[in-house]
């Protein structure tokens, strides 16, 4: 599979069947994931694979409590969700959240915090640099997830839970939970074509909303 096959391909699945995810189908997709670019060759991602089914469990139930909060504010208008599609996607995301332990495989995407070095912690704002040193091996591991024919889910609302979640898979101290990711076959084809702005609206030249194409 060619890579803009499989970047423009790699929606959010949130339907799966129930067939097994072996190890050794998992195994490229991770070692695309660890040649992702990082600072300072620290490397300092590591996955957890979870397939125990009162583990799963435990991580639905978590999930399903910050999950039907924010539904509700969705449903309410309290989150604006944008789109004429969003309520078939606010659907689709709580059959999710309802059937998350039926995933076959979870994977708990972690990093070392003494690893990432963020240096925008002193701007008055929420700091999001430390995460440039674990999201590019996570998406690797997504497109390689889908080079295999697996769909996949990100999520970070079980990051919520660290401690609860580090307690349960023994992750030491000084790691941080950055993203669980739903791993499995989808139930329906991939798609052809992903809903995303046009390059004219995220793309400038110069200065900010000077189109490039």
């Amino acid at each position: 599979m060619e890579l803009g096959e499989a970047a423009l391909t790699s929606m959010t699945t949130r339907y799966f069947t129930k067939d097994p995810v072996s190890d050794e189908t998992l195994e490229q997709a991770f070692d695309y994931a660890r040649h992702a670019p990082q600072g300072g060759n620290r490397q300092p991602v590591r996955f957890i694979v979870v397939r125990d089914e009162e583990k799963k469990q435990q991580l639905q139930e978590w999930y399903l409590e910050p999950w039907k909060a924010y539904l509700g504010m969705a449903r309410s208008g309290d989150i604006e969700i944008v789109g004429d599609k969003a309520k078939r996607l606010l659907d689709s995301a709580d059959y999710f959240a309802e059937h998350f332990a039926e995933v076959p495989v979870i994977v708990v995407a972690c990093g070392y915090i003494d690893g990432v070095h963020p240096t925008d912690t002193e701007l008055g704002r929420l700091s999001v640099v430390g995460g440039g040193s674990i999201y590019p091996a996570v998406q690797n591991f997504l497109l390689g997830c889908r080079e295999a024919g697996l769909g996949t889910a990100l999520t970070t609302l079980l990051c919520m839970y660290e401690p609860q979640v580090a307690e349960m898979l023994d992750i030491p101290e000084g790691v941080a939970t950055a993203a669980h990711i739903a791993v499995g076959y989808r139930s329906t084809p991939f798609p052809r074509k992903l809903d995303r702005l046009p390059l004219s609206e995220i793309v400038f030249d110069e200065t900010w909303g000077n189109a490039t194409y």
